[in-house]
């Protein structure tokens, strides 16, 4: 009886030691890769910035949408930071949404949750009219 828990124990310190040496190999997610979050932050700061200005100068919500896709694919386009391939598109318009919301939502009467998920469903309806073949995410 004694010396089948030693050999347990011993099987098991065994394991043990193989894993601590030789831990799984793993994979970074792309949804916490610090450069792809960067990425995604300065894609969302840019889109949110230039709806929000359009939006402050009396464009229409469809003018200044349109004008910000085009002006964000543009920098996304000439990006050479290979993180860009990482980012998801429904990642990308979520935060997105966020931020157009919280900076100038109440502008056109969008607010909170319901604010957000409509904005985002706006986005990226507008996003697949008007450029089809270019991807505003990686």
């Amino acid at each position: 009886m004694l010396n089948i828990k030693l050999f347990k124990i011993f099987i098991s310190l065994i394991i043990l030691c193989v894993l601590v040496v030789n831990p799984f190999q793993g994979f970074a997610s792309t949804a916490t890769n610090p450069s792809a979050i960067a990425l995604r932050n300065r894609i969302s700061n840019n889109f949110s910035n230039k709806y929000c200005k359009g939006i402050e100068s009396g464009f229409s919500k469809d003018q200044a949408m349109r004008s910000a896709i085009i002006e964000t694919e543009n920098i996304v386009a000439f990006s050479i930071n290979p993180q860009k391939k990482f980012i998801l598109k429904d990642d990308l318009a979520n935060q997105i949404s966020i931020k157009v919301i919280n900076k100038c939502g109440w502008s056109f009467g969008l607010t909170g949750k319901e604010g957000i998920n409509y904005f985002k469903k706006y986005f990226l309806e507008i996003n697949e009219k008007t450029t089809p073949n270019k991807k505003l995410s990686g």
